[in-house]
């Protein structure tokens, strides 16, 4: 069976709403899911770039709380 991990992107709209796309792992495969909006796709490669790129399309959502002081 194969070891499934889940990361998450998280972006913040102009309103102050947080946005999060989940990476799922298992094996070589990797799903992105939006919890806003419940959108999904299959992504082998870089996952983490076309969640952000879909939280920033489709929700508008382009602050990084990492990036925070």
């Amino acid at each position: 069976m194969p070891r499934m991990d889940t990361s998450k992107v998280s972006r913040w709209d102009l309103h102050g709403r947080e946005h999060v796309v989940r990476v799922r792992r298992a094996g070589v495969q990797r799903t992105i899911r939006c919890d806003t909006c419940g959108w999904r796709r299959g992504a082998q490669f870089l996952p983490w770039l076309k969640a952000q790129e879909h939280l920033a399309e489709a929700h508008q959502a382009t602050v990084d709380p990492a990036d925070r002081p």
